[in-house]
């Protein structure tokens, strides 16, 4: 497995991960599958926020899964805070993927000043949830009932890891 950034060329890759998230699990408290375009707005957004997007490939290129972050709140106070995803393909689940990922990107995010990583997961998603915790995220609370999905109201855990960045914070 190799992992590197992201380009145009794995939308299309994306594109599936995403799609069979919304539809088969609470991974992702959405309803309707996104479109190409849409993963194009998004893949923009990222860039022009210098937010990355990595993704794990096997030896033939194939994308296996991906992680990224982004902003966490509009407020300019939650400027060292960034809100992260891990989504692993279907069929390559339980092989450490999510792991590697999730170990990029926390580097990634020390890299780039951050201060905090958030992760918002279903409560009953315990797979992501242990994953979290042994690289050291901490259960910060759960809203109970926020979102409604497949007939019944979903819970999600506030998971949180702090960096030992930036070296100097301002206020600007």
């Amino acid at each position: 497995m190799n992992i590197k950034l992201c380009n145009e060329k794995q939308l299309p890759e994306i594109l599936a991960i995403f799609n069979e998230a919304i539809l088969n699990s609470t991974a992702l408290y959405d309803y309707k599958i996104r479109t190409l375009e849409n993963i194009k707005d998004w893949y923009s957004e990222k860039q022009i926020h210098n937010y990355p997007i990595i993704g794990a490939f096997d030896i033939q290129d194939n994308l296996l899964g991906f992680a990224t972050y982004g902003q966490f709140r509009i407020r300019p106070a939650y400027k060292y805070t960034v809100e992260h995803s891990v989504y692993v393909r279907i069929d390559k689940r339980g092989q450490g993927i999510a792991k590697n990922l999730l170990q990029e990107l926390i580097a990634m995010a020390k890299a780039q000043d951050y201060h905090v990583i958030v992760g918002v997961i279903d409560a009953l998603n315990l797979t992501s949830i242990k994953l979290h915790e042994k690289q050291g995220f901490k259960l910060n609370g759960i809203i109970n009932e926020v979102g409604y999905k497949f007939g019944k109201w979903l819970d999600a855990a506030f998971y949180q890891l702090i960096l030992d960045s930036p070296k100097s914070p301002n206020e600007e």
